[in-house]
């Protein structure tokens, strides 16, 4: 059975990425229609830069592209999980995580 994700209003779906081998969250970005059919041509992670407006593969400058392994769409068909082996940092500021920020938890 082939599924397709629930676009918003916007024509975007937010996209998790994960390391298929340690299970940690790389990322957050967002796809349309259009990243995610070169994502599923190509088996490389592509998203949709609601910044810049425009498509774009990730990896494509720095050579950290995303392999994709596993492709999951969450119960209502309106988020995407991409389960991916890293190629290098997933973070534009070298980190491997975009998320390393600790907020210490109140009290």
């Amino acid at each position: 059975m082939s599924a397709s994700p629930r676009f918003g209003a916007d024509g975007l779906v937010p996209a998790v990425v994960q390391d298929a081998t340690t299970g940690a969250v790389l990322m957050l970005a967002h796809m349309n229609a259009e990243a995610w059919d070169h994502t599923l041509r190509t088996g490389r992670a592509w998203f949709w830069s609601r910044s810049r407006a425009q498509l774009w593969e990730k990896g494509a400058t720095s050579g950290n592209h995303m392999t994709v392994r596993e492709i999951r769409l969450d119960c209502d068909d309106d988020s995407v999980l991409l389960r991916v082996d890293p190629a290098g940092p997933a973070c534009h500021t070298g980190e491997t995580s975009c998320f390393f920020t600790v907020i210490e938890r109140p009290g």
